[in-house]
């Protein structure tokens, strides 16, 4: 093909530009031939049409296709010089436009059993779009501007007032901070612990696995501590030298147990004596299903405990939005890393939320989710006893989770896993949440296999399936 020729003709091009209303013609034949050359229709060095012909292909006036010359040069998609014609810009590179989603999912599962995920089909779709319409009805224009770092007024004292009275905290709302969930929470956490000199910070061993890369990205070491029957162990915890920790003490992730009493005054004793704190990560505390929910840790110390929640498990992950309640004498600095961070959570989103949860619809979702929830557990624990006889069901009834010990003639873990996996069934193994340890702390004799359950998006149906076929591939 001669490169002094189009690659195709440009009223081929540019037709249906032409044709659009007189008022946006003339934006519409720069955005056409702009898109030509950035996709590689219009290959570098290719010479265009004069003005005049052009015009007379599309039937157009000459000044809308000199003036869209002259832009697209100005911006440097074309080239021209005087007497040598107008010419394609070497400056441009075709580029594949493509959008990936790095979103995490289980790929192609037939049953997923993975930790963490809500039923995401229990989002109150009516009620969320009616306090919408409601919000934007009467939010005051002024409201649309930046926000406090700390949140909108109207929501912290909504926070306040549900927290005081679902979780028993010392509720502040001039200590509130409107969080984009508790990734957020640690991270900010973790800037003003930076700041302060401290390097490192201990973590629930097994625990969750984001606290480690969290606390990293803001320079702090997450300092493995191990957790036994009642919470994290004070030996361990005395010996390491941290001055802060991050617990889950409503609903300990994963092992599933509560804190207990005993523990947890020794905990706050420990903060005290060490003048630290504790990062409570109330994850799913809302969820108990045997009785009333356990009250949070920061209502015994709120001089030593941040306290942090979201919507995640209640309502949505993807809403992005949750709280982090901080003792005073740290309020001011983990308010400005806010403020240098994102300049504060979305304002539109603050009131819809505030107004949720002042008109009732929150607690009503919460019940919602409470009774699904339940339901779905008791049908785990009935088709783990048919098909897995003689498995043992760990930690207390609450959250989105559970721990299955398996018999060990379904040993060992690895081989288990391997045929789970190629059955298509998505199951996490409790050692996946466990440290790395020298060999010499493993402990002797065979292992029984121990999986950490997630049942919460999972209907009872299919709970039941997916056990099924868990059971037919460990014991093919």
């Amino acid at each position: 093909m001669d490169r002094n020729e189009p690659a195709s003709p440009a009223w081929e091009l540019l037709l249906p530009a032409a044709s659009a209303p007189a008022r946006t013609r003339g934006r519409s034949l720069q955005a056409a031939l702009r898109e030509a050359v950035r996709s590689g229709r219009l290959a570098p060095g290719t010479r265009l049409p004069s003005s005049r012909d052009l015009a007379a292909d599309l039937g157009v006036s000459r000044g809308l296709i000199t003036e869209a010359y002259e832009q697209l040069t100005a911006e440097g998609y074309l080239r021209s010089g005087r007497g040598a014609g107008t010419w394609v810009g070497s400056a441009v590179r075709a580029a594949r436009q493509r959008a990936h989603d790095l979103a995490p999912r289980s790929p192609g599962a037939r049953a997923d059993f993975v930790p963490g995920t809500p039923d995401l089909s229990l989002f109150p779709r009516s009620a969320w779009a009616a306090a919408q319409r409601g919000v934007l009805a009467e939010l005051p224009h002024q409201e649309l501007g930046y926000p406090d770092p700390r949140g909108l007024p109207r929501l912290r004292t909504a926070l306040a007032e549900l927290l005081a009275r679902r979780r028993g905290v010392v509720a502040d709302p001039e200590r509130i901070v409107v969080v984009s969930g508790v990734a957020q929470a640690t991270t900010l956490l973790g800037f003003a612990l930076h700041a302060r000199g401290v390097r490192t910070v201990g973590v629930e061993d097994p625990g969750s696995p984001q606290h480690d890369a969290l606390y990293t990205s803001a320079g702090v070491t997450a300092v493995p501590l191990p957790v036994d029957g009642e919470g994290i162990a004070l030996e361990p915890l005395r010996a390491s030298g941290v001055r802060a920790v991050v617990t889950t003490p409503a609903h300990q992730f994963p092992t599933g147990i509560a804190y207990s009493p005993r523990r947890r005054a020794e905990l706050l004793d420990w903060a005290r004596s060490v003048d630290g704190i504790i990062l409570e990560d109330d994850y799913d505390g809302d969820f108990r299903y045997d009785r009333a929910p356990v009250g949070a840790l920061q209502g015994l110390a709120p001089d030593h405990v941040a306290y942090t929640g979201s919507v995640s498990k209640s309502l949505a992950p993807g809403l992005r939005l949750g709280w982090l309640l901080v003792p005073e004498s740290w309020a001011e600095e983990i308010v400005e890393r806010k403020r240098t961070l994102d300049l504060g959570h979305p304002a539109l989103d603050q009131a819809l939320f505030a107004r949720f949860l002042e008109r009732g619809d929150y607690d009503r979702q919460l019940r919602r989710c409470q009774r699904a929830y339940r339901e779905r557990r008791d049908a785990l624990t009935t088709a783990l006893e048919e098909h897995f006889p003689g498995s043992r069901v760990s930690g207390i009834a609450a959250g989105l989770h559970m721990i299955a010990t398996l018999p060990e003639r379904y040993g060992p873990e690895e081989r288990f896993l391997t045929r789970v996996t190629a059955a298509g069934v998505a199951v996490r193994p409790l050692s996946a949440y466990t440290h790395p340890r020298p060999a010499r702390e493993e402990p002797d004799g065979p292992k029984r296999t121990q999986l950490v359950l997630g049942y919460a998006h999972v209907p009872p149906a299919r709970i039941h399936e997916g056990i099924r076929l868990m059971a037919e591939a460990a014991t093919g």
